[in-house]
């Protein structure tokens, strides 16, 4: 008779279950199903074989990289081998797992059959259900702080978040504003497009987009325009000579009558623009204290907008151009002392991307060498297997 053990991966440790005795797996499900809710019910078809906590949350983030991956780490190796019966008797004995991937990988190393079907996922589900209760020393207070601590620390990772990099706010920022524009100036056209068929001569009158969205909201209907809208009119072009001509335009227009309904959607739609275009501003303005606040020579240099343009390319963080840039105005201080001419450009900035290279491909190769070491490393302390 076959024997199922059911590993669970929990942010305190790795748990290793062994379940009551069944012929097939998949007759087993509906009692699994009936006993998921109901401790004592469920103690009785699973029982705890093995626990090993983490011993730091360190080491818990580098085990959970490992395992969303599909890779076997070493601690969950040795936990295995320690925890399972003997390689001979393994044969008879099958291994359920949440992720197939993973399981695959725990089949190949330990030579133990795997399943990730029939009753393992509802297994599962309640070992996740109680799992405070089936463990020993653990409460559920001390599960939910462990699950958050590993959450947050495995979220950072998977994004590659780095707390220490302040610009990455400023790259966000350029990259939504250059969003916003392409937007704005699509709706823009679209609303020019629609209310020229009702107000075609307001277009040669205000050709900029904001401001012609702007006007088309206030107007809606051209035949509502009278002396009194002037003034406001006035507010919003900032003209008024612009304003008297819309008003003229208005009273002799070629442009077609409009239904209500198709003036409340136009409406609609200009405001939504308009409200784009203000959060724009927003943007803009953000994006310039935080420049201020992280790079105030490069904004003053070459503005906001190319400044976090710069610094959003610059995918690698070196000081290698900083410092040849010191180096130019050291050298051309010099020139004035000594008559020495000092380097031209293009050969600075060609020597410091050569620099930048060498580091690059340096810390590339010390990657490669620390992960094979370490791969060699697991190897050496891998356990022999039994004859």
């Amino acid at each position: 008779m076959s024997k199922l053990y059911v590993l669970y991966e929990h942010s305190a440790g790795f748990a290793l279950f062994k379940v009551a005795e069944f012929e097939e797996l998949a007759a087993f499900l509906p009692q699994v199903e009936e006993s998921v809710t109901d401790l004592q019910r469920f103690n009785s078809v699973v029982t705890l074989s093995a626990f090993q906590p983490f011993k730091s949350a360190v080491v818990a983030l580098e085990n959970i990289n490992a395992i969303s991956e599909g890779i076997v780490p070493e601690d969950l190796n040795l936990f295995l081998e320690g925890a399972l019966p003997k390689r001979k008797k393994r044969s008879k004995c099958t291994l359920g797992v949440l992720d197939p991937k993973l399981g695959a990988a725990i089949s190949e190393a330990l030579e133990i059959p795997c399943s990730h079907t029939g009753a393992v996922p509802e297994i599962l589900r309640g070992i996740r259900h109680h799992f405070h209760a089936l463990i020993k020393g653990l409460t559920l207070k001390a599960c939910s702080v462990a699950q958050l601590g590993l959450g947050h620390s495995y979220s950072r990772a998977r994004v590659k978040f780095n707390v220490h990099r302040v610009d990455n706010m400023i790259i966000q920022s350029i990259a939504l504003l250059d969003q916003l524009d392409k937007d704005i100036n699509t709706f823009s056209m679209r609303i020019r497009e629609w209310y020229s068929y009702h107000f075609p001569e307001l277009i040669n009158i205000v050709p900029e987009n904001q401001l012609y969205t702007k006007c088309a909201e206030f107007i809606k209907d051209r035949k509502s325009l009278s002396d009194e809208s002037v003034e406001p009119l006035t507010e919003i072009l900032g003209d008024s000579e612009k304003a008297q001509a819309i008003i003229d335009a208005s009273k002799m227009s070629m442009g077609m009558d409009i239904s209500p309904v198709d003036l409340i959607n136009i409406q609609m739609f200009a405001g939504r623009v308009v409200g784009l275009s203000n959060y724009r501003k927003q943007i803009a303005e953000y994006l310039h204290t935080k420049m201020e606040s992280v790079a105030p020579n490069l904004t003053t240099l070459v503005g906001d907008q190319v400044g976090a343009r710069l610094i959003s390319k610059a995918e690698i963080q070196s000081s290698v151009f900083g410092e040849k840039l010191r180096q130019q105005v050291e050298d051309r201080l010099k020139f004035y002392e000594t008559g020495d001419i000092p380097k031209k450009n293009i050969e600075v900035m060609k020597e410091a991307l050569d620099e930048l290279q060498q580091a690059v491909d340096a810390e590339a190769s010390a990657k490669k060498k620390k992960k094979k070491k370490k791969k060699k490393e697991k190897d050496e302390e891998q356990p022999m297997d039994e004859d």
